[in-house]
């Protein structure tokens, strides 16, 4: 398997880091996760807003004082490469990350070393057709605490906490709570529910990430589906009263929710927006349908 670091394909035996790199000891890293998808009948690999993902890998890093020494087009140019060279025709992970490269004692972020490393993978994760999840006893990350619109190797502790204690207890996944107690966010995916004939999803401003998958979804909604969309805070009592709930991101795609803390969301089974919804995403990221081929990015 051949993997990226600091402007060089190598084989991933070739790669190391030191067990002093401070970007390990103290979490001072950003990442990314990207999506390329295999369409068989096309025999070709498409990348999914890939343009996105590293503009967000750009500005996770401004946030975080870890720039990212790779332009955006850099990145992308080595992306493809990275996938022709392992020669991938299935659906695969892509997982960039910028950290802290020197080996020093001591969180500081000042130092201008920051490494970039990337490799790809086959996606293991493969979570139910639909979840059954509970409200995390662990609140989101605030945004005076670790920005949670930047993806910081540090604040998935956060969101490990969360996922564990909710399998532990028998869920599948878990949803964040603010300090306030309005509805965040997944620990890894952003939520959404449909009350109404209305879909609404937190505002930014409830301590969730600016989801690519969520705005995919947005634009959708909005210019498919003609319902309308809105970002609104939520209670815990309006998500366990919608008509639908499902949870999005590059992982996940998007992924119906049939019970929350053991109440049936609805009927129990994933509903028909959120199907239509799910299935149009679906033949997006394949590169199947024509008017959002701009999002899609051919690597063969």
């Amino acid at each position: 398997m051949y993997v990226f670091d600091q402007g060089r394909i190598l084989k991933e035996s070739q790669v190391s880091v030191s067990i002093r790199n401070k970007g390990l000891n103290y979490g001072l890293g950003c990442i990314e996760g990207i999506r390329a998808f295999w369409n068989d009948r096309q025999n070709q690999l498409y990348i999914f807003r890939i343009n996105e993902h590293y503009q967000r890998f750009h500005e996770s890093g401004k946030t975080l004082h870890i720039q990212v020494p790779f332009s955006i087009n850099n990145l992308i140019d080595w992306t493809i490469q990275l996938l022709r060279k392992n020669n991938f025709r299935e659906d695969v992970y892509i997982r960039p990350i910028c950290y802290k490269g020197a080996n020093l004692i001591g969180p500081g972020l000042a130092d201008p070393f920051n490494r970039v490393s990337m490799y790809c993978t086959k996606l293991e994760y493969k979570p139910k057709p639909a979840l059954r999840v509970s409200i995390s006893s662990w609140n989101r990350l605030g945004n005076n605490v670790i920005p949670p619109q930047a993806k910081s190797t540090g604040g998935y502790l956060n969101s490990a906490l969360a996922t564990t204690e909710a399998i532990l207890n028998g869920f599948d996944e878990a949803i964040f709570l603010t300090d306030k107690g309005h509805v965040s966010e997944g620990p890894g995916e952003n939520i959404f529910i449909i009350k109404n004939n209305k879909l609404i999803t937190p505002p930014i401003s409830d301590n969730i990430l600016a989801g690519i998958t969520r705005d995919t979804v947005i634009k959708i909604a909005t210019n498919i589906l003609k319902i309308p969309v809105y970002e609104q805070s939520l209670s815990r009592s309006e998500i366990y009263s919608s008509d639908e709930v499902f949870f999005t991101g590059t992982a996940i795609g998007i992924k119906p929710i049939i019970t929350i803390d053991n109440r049936i969301i609805g009927k129990g089974t994933e509903g028909d927006t959120t199907k239509y919804l799910r299935l149009y995403y679906e033949d997006i990221v394949r590169g199947n349908n024509p008017s959002f081929l701009g999002y899609c990015t051919q690597v063969y």
